[in-house]
């Protein structure tokens, strides 16, 4: 184990956190907004009546009863020739060709839903040993996304292999039961980037990293590396502690999206709450969830909408905050919303 790291990971570091949640008084504002609660029908309504077909398809799985089977001839829509996934799957970039962060999100849909996809799942580990380093690390996107629209903040010509997202694929893999010769190197690639200071403390490469250690094979290393994420996670870049700053950036319920996440213990129970209480008043008067940056299109923006509502109803249902009824009125939602417009011009 390496010096620092503290015995039981996620308990003695995470005060440090926890004073950071209280220090900016997070959360005071939005729980007077969460007593209404989140309207479910309205969401489920949206959901239907906005997202993709792979959104409402794993929605039915989630909340419905559906078929995981359906989820993944849904993504068979993105799949590619070459096993990987692209398409714009990740909406803020629309290049048909395969990329690294659009077989993320196939393998994240496809452990949310349950999913057996074998083949699926093996064809694009043989994309990603294709185009990897010999170490297992990928690049998020490829230079492929160039010659189609996208997103301001894929503008840049340099994504170099690094652990987001291999560690993220890494850990989805792991969740569905993969085995391949990739899986194996991407892993130890990874744990040995972080034991060597060389993830960047950067909120989205630790996040990737938490994803992996809670699943990673080696128990003892994996839990020594959650502590060294845990001990960053403090001044990390786009860490956003405070849930009502209008600032892009990864929230704790990101880190932690359930109760049993290992990474709840790195968090403190007032600052969870208060990011619970902030999402379940983020609802807008049409029922989704909105985004916090400019998307390329306007299909794109109802994609990002239909992908973040989906989200934020699989976290608030499984912190136990998610009823099927009704909650709020169309008006209280309204309210609820111009109150947040409001905050954010604040001083």
């Amino acid at each position: 184990m390496s010096a620092g790291v503290p015995e039981r990971p996620g308990r003695a570091v995470p005060e440090r956190i926890r004073a950071a949640g209280r220090h900016v008084g997070v959360g005071l504002r939005c729980v007077g907004e969460s007593v209404l609660m989140v309207d479910y029908v309205a969401a489920r309504e949206f959901i239907y009546a906005n997202a993709s077909v792979l959104e409402q398809r794993l929605f039915a799985v989630v909340f419905d009863g559906g078929e995981p089977e359906a989820v993944v001839n849904a993504l068979g829509a993105y799949q590619n020739g070459d096993g990987g996934f692209g398409h714009g799957l990740e909406p803020d970039k629309r290049a048909p060709d395969s990329q690294p962060l659009d077989v993320e999100i196939a393998f994240e849909y496809l452990v949310a839903a349950k999913a057996r996809a074998g083949v699926v799942v093996t064809s694009a580990c043989g994309w990603l040993a294709s185009i990897a380093e010999p170490s297992g690390a990928v690049p998020i996107v490829l230079p492929s996304i160039s010659g189609y629209p996208r997103a301001a903040h894929w503008n840049g010509t340099e994504y170099p292999p690094e652990v987001n997202p291999t560690a993220a694929i890494a850990a989805h893999a792991h969740r569905l039961g993969v085995s391949h010769p990739w899986l194996d190197r991407a892993t130890e690639y990874c744990l040995a980037e972080l034991e060597a200071g060389r993830v960047r403390r950067e909120a989205h490469s630790l996040l990737t990293m938490a994803k992996l250690v809670e699943v990673a094979p080696d128990r003892p290393r994996a839990e020594a590396a959650a502590g060294l994420i845990a001990a960053a996670l403090p001044e990390a870049a786009y860490m956003k502690l405070d849930p009502e700053s209008s600032d892009y950036g990864v929230t704790p319920l990101q880190f932690a999206p359930t109760p049993e996440a290992m990474a709840r213990a790195w968090f403190g129970e007032d600052l969870i709450e208060s990011h619970l209480a902030c999402l379940e008043s983020a609802q807008e008067p049409d029922g989704g969830w909105p985004i916090s940056w400019e998307p390329p299109s306007e299909a794109s923006r109802w994609e990002w909408r239909g992908m973040r509502t989906l989200s934020a109803l699989r976290t608030l249902s499984g912190y136990g905050r998610l009823g099927r009824g009704p909650r709020r009125s169309a008006v209280a939602r309204r309210l609820a919303f111009f109150g947040r417009l409001q905050r954010q011009v604040e001083p």
